[in-house]
């Protein structure tokens, strides 16, 4: 019998369960990387996306043939015929592949016909495994990410004294929500030249014409594990003492400010999630940074990501149609072209994303998302248009961000109340409204902001199902207060900017055909 591993190229770990279950006969066992143009153009993915994961790749199957691996790299229209050819060529009687972190992926592996037998083995990239998740999910009434996270404290003794958190708190968030103050010193972020592979992809992208969606150049972003934990150890020394009081202010012309930048090597499998947690803790107690910083920063990776990987499994399939507020407004075109919007928040944000592939989780959440819950988008457009546009985006995390998180159109499984917003919060904690056209504190008028009439025009047309929610009562109250020609004018603007959207959306897809 002849054991094959498929490595995917969001698994690019050694250590991962494929391998690592055929490591002491590697120079038997025949290993393959499939780069599949059809899978690069299932999405109008951004192009930068497309450069790192190929690059990765590539660089990936250098290290395990440096190692002795019998790699093979198949560079395919599509996933089906290489590997059945390499089944084929190597005579492979069982192929190992480590189960996809994607529901969907975990199909087209299966709908694959091989001439030989398919193992998904146990994906080891997270922390708890889908079982231990749902035995902890299914052992409570509410699924609160504090309490999973204080589990996840406890069950891997991080930040631990006994059974107490260090500091007597579980989390520092009050010290963690500074807005920016000016002429704040931020550190340069760590980028990569590309080196040949590099260059190879780079010029396949463009070459092939496979995505036209985002600048492809200058390609700053690291592509091997030993770029990966360079980016680790320059966040820990450079960033995260600052990390914490700011990790929520957005600055323009600042595009990571005291950010890791690390989302999409851990995403890779070219870092993993306990020597990041361990590292990060550990310069707590050696280089006496802040807890406020160390503890926030912790709770992303052990909280946050374990959490939204855990809810993505636990949930049906069909958690992805999810729609609380029956919202079906189509995406705005500016999403996908920055320049089409006068928003200068939202510019700044989505000429960004074009630029690099990444904003960081404030800009996600409070700009972008919030935007698209309020004015009413439809929850599968905006978790589309992240799955696509973000170079650290997959299913397993978009669905649960977007969908649950930042769309609240799961009706409250992720979170307690919707993160709505109107123009306050933006002003407060970034400078966009500074340049803006708009006034961030009208919601009337010529110069009101967007984000302040479709967020009352929101709480208006919701106001029965908010009712239901404990944590909106207050917000709701408010509506009371607002005069009623003051609303009638909230709606008119409302309703007139969609119908303007609409019909610019209805002329692009005209001059398209």
């Amino acid at each position: 019998m002849t054991t094959g591993i498929w490595v995917l190229g969001d698994q690019l770990w050694a250590g991962q369960t494929a391998l690592s279950r055929c490591e002491r006969e590697k120079r038997k066992t025949p290993v393959i990387l499939i780069e599949s143009r059809n899978c690069a153009q299932m999405r109008p993915y951004h192009r930068q996306k497309l450069v790192l994961i190929w690059s990765a790749m590539r660089h990936f199957a250098e290290e395990l043939r440096s190692s002795g691996w019998q790699v093979t790299y198949e560079i395919s229209d599509e996933f089906a015929c290489a590997l059945q050819q390499w089944v084929k060529n190597n005579g492979i009687t069982q192929l190992l592949v480590m189960t996809p972190s994607d529901r969907p992926f975990i199909q087209i592996i299966q709908n694959i016909k091989l001439n030989c037998s398919l193992t998904l083995v146990p994906n080891n990239l997270f922390l708890w495994s889908p079982e231990e998740f749902k035995q902890w999910a299914d052992s409570r009434k509410n699924l609160l990410l504090e309490d999973f996270y204080r589990t996840g404290r406890k069950r891997f003794n991080i930040l631990m004294d006994g059974n107490k958190p260090i500091g007597g708190k579980w989390n520092f968030d009050k010290q963690n929500r500074q807005p920016p103050k000016d002429k704040l010193q931020t550190p340069p972020p760590l980028w990569f030249n590309p080196d040949e592979i590099t260059r190879s992809v780079l010029n396949r992208i463009k070459t092939e014409n496979i995505s036209d969606y985002g600048e492809i150049e200058p390609f700053r972003w690291g592509v091997t594990r030993e770029d990966a934990l360079a980016v680790l150890e320059h966040f820990i020394t450079q960033c995260l003492p600052t990390f914490g009081p700011y990790q929520d202010a957005m600055l323009t012309g600042e595009e990571t400010l005291w950010h890791s930048l690390i989302s999409p090597y851990l995403n890779l499998g070219l870092l993993t999630s306990i020597e990041i947690i361990k590292a990060v803790e550990k310069a707590y107690f050696e280089n006496k940074i802040e807890l406020n910083s160390i503890e926030g920063f912790i709770r992303q990776v052990l909280g946050w990501r374990e959490y939204m990987r855990g809810i993505y499994l636990y949930q049906d399939e069909d958690y992805r149609n999810s729609n609380w507020f029956n919202h079906h407004q189509p995406l705005p075109n500016f999403y996908w072209r920055s320049s089409q919007t006068d928003m200068n928040c939202l510019y700044q944000v989505l000429t960004q994303v074009e630029k690099t592939g990444y904003a960081h989780h404030i800009q996600r959440l409070m700009i972008l998302s919030n935007f698209a819950l309020i004015v009413g988008v439809s929850p599968q457009e905006i978790e589309a248009w992240f799955h696509a546009a973000f170079i650290d985006a997959y299913d397993w995390i978009m669905q649960t961000n977007v969908i649950g998180m930042g769309q609240f159109a799961d009706g409250g499984i992720l979170a307690s109340k919707p993160y709505a917003s109107s123009a306050n919060y933006i002003n407060k904690m970034s400078d966009y409204c500074r340049y803006c056209i708009y006034n961030p504190k009208q919601r009337t008028g010529d110069k009101a902001c967007p984000f302040n009439f479709f967020y009352w025009d929101f709480m208006l047309r919701h106001q029965q199902q908010l009712k239901s929610l404990g944590r909106m009562s207050l917000v709701l109250s408010h509506l009371q207060r607002i005069e009623p020609k003051d609303m009638e004018q909230i709606q008119v603007l409302a309703n007139n900017w969609r119908l303007k959207q609409n019909k610019l959306i209805e002329s692009i897809a005209n001059d398209n055909k």
